[in-house]
């Protein structure tokens, strides 16, 4: 079952990358706002210092107006009514400005009307007494009256001007603090902004440090693993290609190229370069096999023939799988294994079966001479022996009856000789049928056929109780009979033999004799007190024909140990032997648990 790690996963890190931009997107919207405020609040202080200089101005261009009447009824020059004129301009832009800038209050706005309705009173009145000095009626009386009620509006304007310039200055003071206010926290929001944003980008940093860390990590252990799999291609004598089925481009590992005898990417990998070098008789069959690419998700394993850029033929075995990738894209993966060793290994094998066939034909036949051939002859030698020991021993000389024992111990060695042959090609060749048995059972089966030479040598067989094992029944009797058998017949003089078989189980790393290993064995240990023989011998003991005393001595062909060590490899198990000269012979016998 897959682990599914989400901080790791592509969808983690676009979740954090969304979720930062969000964060810099809001801080910096928040930012701006305030910023924009700042810049509000900026323009409302202009607005309101603005406002109260356009009115000192506004005063100040009405008193140059009055001035200049003044001046003019004083001494009748119009050299003072130049102020009176240019002023009236003056006045009608600053209260144009002043409009503008006061249009956002309502209250301003209604003062600003009757201000504007005093002004123009103000300018008919000094129209008036301007034209009245300047008529040639003039009326004294009537331009006092004129001047006194100049004068009352004049007031009534310096009131209404007070009035507009006390509001806006109650303005300019709420618009001061504001403007304070923001001015104090603005150094927060950026340093809160570039906080943020320094903390993302250090995040940002670490994890791409990391990853690049790891990146690097990773290309390492991709570059290693990439030259071991190139070594392992040269050791193993193989290449690797690749097929994107979307794109139809060929990927060649270095040993690919080696295999066709070129060298590492010494031409553009693709089907027509390979196809070249593709035996002819094989050709069709492999275009046959490429088409299952389309079509199956496995090619099974085929074999071709391939002619190398030297003119050498190899013979070649591919086989492939479909893979999809994370991004979908279907690609098969194959491998390419050169195979011509193990071609010519088997056909050497094949010669070999055939002539093990017919030595076994031979070894058959030879059996058969053994047990039938051979047998006859001697057969009729120990009768007519027989027959003559029976009939004319007494007309004999000493020496002919000398002769004729001799003759007689030859033909049963003879005998002995042959059965003994026989028994160990019955080894070699008998089915191997394993059945679970009782070797407590065949332990006394064994004594039974020894009886005769038990009783004759007063043996003693001591034995604990032996396991149920999965064998072949009759060969274990059969090793059981040689081991002992050899046990009594190497006895020493004068002396009983006594036989010691003992049983336990044990594991593999225990044993110094044994591989080590896990696997469990039954230990079974044959332990005489008969002549021994020197330990240097242990191995040959085994070994067919192999005798370590005179057959004058004793009696034996050197085949009965033999029989014993095929008995054994046809159970995998393992047998050992050790002597000492004069105190006796241990047999130490594993057979597997299974």
């Amino acid at each position: 079952m897959k682990r599914f790690q989400v901080y790791k996963s592509t969808l983690f890190l676009k979740i954090i990358f969304v979720i930062s931009v969000a964060i810099i997107f809001f801080i910096g919207g928040i930012t701006f706002k305030h910023i924009d405020n700042l810049k509000k609040s900026t323009i409302w202080v202009n607005n309101s210092q603005e406002v109260n200089l356009e009115l000192e101005k506004l005063i100040s261009y009405i008193k140059d107006s009055e001035s200049g009447q003044r001046g003019f009824l004083i001494t009748k020059n119009d050299i003072f009514l130049e102020p009176y004129r240019n002023s009236k301009k003056e006045i009608s832009n600053s209260l144009k400005k002043i409009n503008y800038l006061t249009k956002n209050s309502k209250f301003q706005q209604y003062e600003l009307k009757k201000l504007i309705y005093y002004i123009n009173k103000r300018q008919n009145y000094l129209s008036k007494n301007l034209y009245y000095a300047q008529s040639k009626d003039f009326d004294a009386k009537q331009l006092n009256k004129n001047l006194l009620i100049g004068k009352g509006v004049m007031d009534t304007i310096r009131i209404k001007v007070e009035k507009l310039m006390i509001i806006e200055k109650n303005l300019l003071k709420r618009r001061q603090l504001k403007h304070k206010e923001t001015i104090s926290y603005t150094p927060l929001f950026i340093y809160l902004t570039l906080l943020i944003t320094l903390i993302l980008l250090t995040i940002a940093f670490t994890k791409m440090n990391i990853d690049l860390k790891k990146l690097k990590k990773s290309n390492d252990q991709l570059l290693l693993s990439l030259e071991s799999s190139n070594l392992a291609e040269i050791v193993g004598n193989y290449g690797c290609w690749q097929l994107n089925l979307e794109t139809n481009e060929y990927t060649f590992s270095e040993n690919e190229y080696r295999l066709l005898g070129h060298e590492p990417y010494s031409f553009i990998p693709g089907p027509e370069q390979f196809k070249k070098q593709i035996h002819p008789d094989d050709l069709e069959y492999v275009n046959q096999r490429g088409k299952q690419l389309l079509t199956n998700r496995d090619l099974p394993p085929m074999v071709y023939r391939v002619i190398r850029k030297d003119g050498s033929l190899r013979y070649f075995k591919g086989l492939g799988r479909m893979i999809e990738n994370s991004s979908g894209t279907k690609i098969y993966i194959g491998t390419t294994t050169d195979i011509t060793d193990e071609v010519s290994t088997n056909k050497y094998i094949e010669e070999r079966n055939r002539e093990l066939e017919a030595n076994n034909k031979e070894l058959i036949a030879f059996n058969y001479i053994a047990s039938h051939d051979l047998q006859e002859p001697l057969r009729k030698i120990e009768t007519f022996i027989s027959r003559l020991v029976e009939t004319d021993i007494d007309n004999l000389s000493d020496s002919g009856k000398q002769y004729i024992n001799r003759i007689k111990l030859s033909a049963n060695r003879m005998r002995i000789l042959i059965d003994d042959l026989l028994q160990f090609s019955r080894t070699n060749k008998i089915e191997k049928v394993f059945e679970t048995t009782n070797l407590n059972e065949l332990l006394e089966n064994t004594k039974l056929v020894l009886a005769q030479l038990i009783e004759e040598k007063n043996a003693i067989i001591e034995c604990d109780v032996l396991p149920n094992l999965s064998v072949i029944p009759f060969q274990i009797q059969q090793l059981f009979t040689n081991i002992i058998g050899n046990s009594i017949k190497y006895g020493k003089e004068n002396n009983n033999p006594i036989i010691k078989i003992k049983s336990k189980i044990t594991i593999g790393k225990e044993e110094p004799l044994l591989p080590k290993s896990d696997d469990q064995f039954y230990k079974i240990t044959f332990e005489d007190n008969g002549i021994g023989f020197e330990q240097e011998y242990a191995k040959k003991i085994f070994v067919l024909f192999n005798r370590l005393h005179n057959k004058n001595e004793y009696d034996g062909t050197g085949i009965g140990l033999a029989i014993c060590k095929k008995i054994i490899e046809n159970h995998k198990g393992h047998i050992f032997a050790e002597g000492k000269p004069n105190i006796g012979t241990i047999i130490t016998i594993f057979l597997p648990v299974i």
